[in-house]
């Protein structure tokens, strides 16, 4: 078996239970040993710490899979994860669409499994993950019998890991257009040509949090891509929605999605450039009962989370401005540079800012089928808050 040493003096992080160990980290490895496989690491003094997945080329050098001395990672190893994982979802009522595996909160760095009605889309962000794709693959049809499993790993963080970006079929092909239900509606999932796997899953509780403010109201729905809170708004009762997003695929399929649930009256979607809208709307003073923000993540480094502040505080102050006295903000962030209190004092200088005061209705994150470990920071990533406007 491979061996990697850690250094003699290593924070309390890796032997508290986080995986990552870093290459500034490590005392000795092998030179032979290449990317991909599979290690044991020891600390300085011989005591077993886990195996995990080796990258020599990535800063991240070792990624742990198992802290357990007589636990093997082969294809039995990823069986009992997924299946140890669907158990936990089962148990929190998460059954019919789900995100089944959620990288490191599940002990399975890198490796991310959405799970829609009985198909899979998965991400292998990794290398020493990606190697393991087909006993992942392997482990999903013994659990599930799936319809279809698609791969998207067209992403560019692939890149560093030294892989090239791809997607595609890892079962028979299928449609990949496939239709869910979510809190008692309808969404179409694009699985070759949505944004990430097809669907964002995190938010499909928060959803369901607005169903009181938005009773008789006129929203407003920025970054609204494929329609989701703004269709749930129609339905909860609002008397008229407006979703703002740049791509035209996004807006056609909100429309998709409006008509599909008989909201199509209710619900109006325009493509447009939100930051501009809003800018422009804001001088214009126009005024909604309720406005929703769900941009995208404004930041991938650490260089960039001046950026990433800057950028939160701008759409939300002008977010509050649009808001009539007394209305409600929904607004959420899923950048994981920017955790919850920083998010809190940005919405807070953008009140200041504003001249408006906020009343807290709900302060949120994540659905519990996206697991929180604690002390690992990449796993709370996403913040809902709902206040009213004064």
């Amino acid at each position: 078996m491979n061996k990697v040493v850690l250094k003699k003096r290593i924070g309390n992080r890796i032997l508290n239970g986080h995986p990552w160990i870093f290459s500034n980290e490590i005392n000795l490895m092998e030179d032979t040993m290449q990317g991909g496989e599979v290690a044991e690491v020891y600390t300085d003094d011989g005591k077993f710490v886990g195996r995990g997945y080796v990258n020599p080329r990535s800063t991240i050098t070792v990624r742990l899979l198992t802290r357990k001395k007589d636990e093997l990672v082969n294809e039995d190893f990823f069986y009992r994860r997924l299946k140890e994982a669907w158990i936990y979802r089962q148990k929190l009522g998460y059954t019919e669409n789900c995100r089944l595996i959620f990288g490191e909160a599940d002990d399975l760095p890198q490796l991310i499994i959405d799970k829609f009605n009985d198909y899979f889309v998965i991400q292998t962000l990794a290398l020493g993950i990606d190697v393991w794709k087909p006993a992942i693959v392997k482990a999903l049809e013994k659990i599930f019998s799936p319809k279809g499993i698609y791969e998207r790993n067209d992403v560019p963080v692939r890149e560093l890991e030294g892989l090239a970006q791809q997607k595609g079929f890892l079962s028979a092909p299928f449609d990949t257009k496939v239709e869910i239900m979510e809190n008692g509606l309808r969404f179409m999932v694009d699985m070759e040509k949505g944004q990430k796997t097809g669907y964002f899953l995190d938010q499909q509780d928060n959803r369901r949090a607005i169903q009181h403010i938005v009773k008789g109201a006129d929203v407003l729905g920025a970054f609204c891509y494929t329609g989701t809170f703004e269709i749930h708004a129609a339905h909860y009762g609002a008397k008229s929605v407006l979703g703002l997003d740049i791509s035209k695929s996004a807006v056609d399929q909100a429309s998709e999605n409006a008509a599909l649930n008989g909201l199509q009256d209710i619900c109006r979607f325009q493509e447009i450039n939100a930051f501009d809208a809003l800018k422009q709307w804001t001088k214009e003073e126009k005024k909604w009962d309720v406005v929703m923000l769900d941009p995208p993540s404004f930041a991938k480094t650490r260089e960039n989370i001046q950026k990433a502040i800057s950028g939160y505080k701008e759409i939300n102050l002008r977010g509050m401005k649009l808001v009539k006295p007394g209305g409600f903000l929904v607004t959420s962030s899923c950048t994981n540079l920017v955790q919850p209190d920083l998010f809190l004092e940005i919405i807070d200088m953008a009140a200041k800012d504003a001249r408006r005061r906020l009343r807290q209705v709900e302060f949120r994150t994540q659905s519990a089928d996206h697991p929180i470990i604690r002390g690992m920071e990449n796993t709370n990533y996403l913040k809902f808050l709902i206040v009213q406007v004064l």
